[in-house]
């Protein structure tokens, strides 16, 4: 099963959204959620169970709920309002005062709700060789039967020139917030099969 970023996610009553993330246990290798941004307004991002995921092709996600279910989803980002004070200047601008009068602001901060021991991969996500940068993430390869993640296919050249390779996860020494990290260095990456992008 291709678990593709950034494309039309679908759900039995139709259009219902853009996949955004990728939740995995980077322990276990397995995913465990997918980040839907809901089409309708205010475009809320849900934290889709994996197990809704009926089908996947490289531009599309089929899930096996209704667009009223994924709206009572869980919300990936949190908003906390923090407290900020604003100094503010009274009084003749030519004059320097001796203190100012504060004022109160809340700020919205969010904050992504990612499960305890997880870690939320997007696509675009940096990867790293052994002897340095190789690329970005542009999908994971998943096993539907244990839903754990089979390949990384990575995206790598120039805007004429990119490709995809993928890469077995046996090669994958350690997954970061922003970053995979390979057992392969950069020649052993041109070394394997490679396909025309897609997208």
């Amino acid at each position: 099963m291709d678990i593709p970023i950034n494309v039309n996610v679908y759900c039995s009553d139709g259009h219902c959204g853009v996949s955004t993330h990728v939740v995995l246990n980077p322990t276990t290798e397995q995913v465990t959620h997918l980040v839907v941004k809901e089409k309708r307004f205010l475009h809320t991002e849900r934290l889709v169970s994996i197990d809704l995921v009926l089908e996947t092709t490289p531009h599309r996600i089929q899930l096996r709920c209704t667009k009223h279910e994924l709206a009572e989803m869980e919300s990936f980002l949190e908003t906390e309002f923090v407290k900020t004070e604003i100094p503010e200047y009274g009084g003749d601008p030519y004059m320097v005062w001796s203190y100012t009068l504060p004022r109160i602001e809340m700020v919205p901060i969010e904050h992504e709700r990612i499960p305890s021991g997880e870690l939320a991969v997007h696509r675009g996500a940096r990867v790293e060789a052994t002897d340095g940068h190789a690329g970005r993430v542009d999908e994971f390869l998943v096993n539907p039967v244990d839903e754990h993640i089979t390949h990384l296919v990575l995206r790598e050249g120039h805007l004429w020139g990119q490709k995809d390779v993928t890469i077995p996860v046996s090669e994958i020494d350690h997954i970061e917030e922003d970053a995979v990290y390979l057992k392969l260095n950069k020649h052993d990456i041109e070394a394997l099969p490679t396909m025309p992008m897609r997208r």
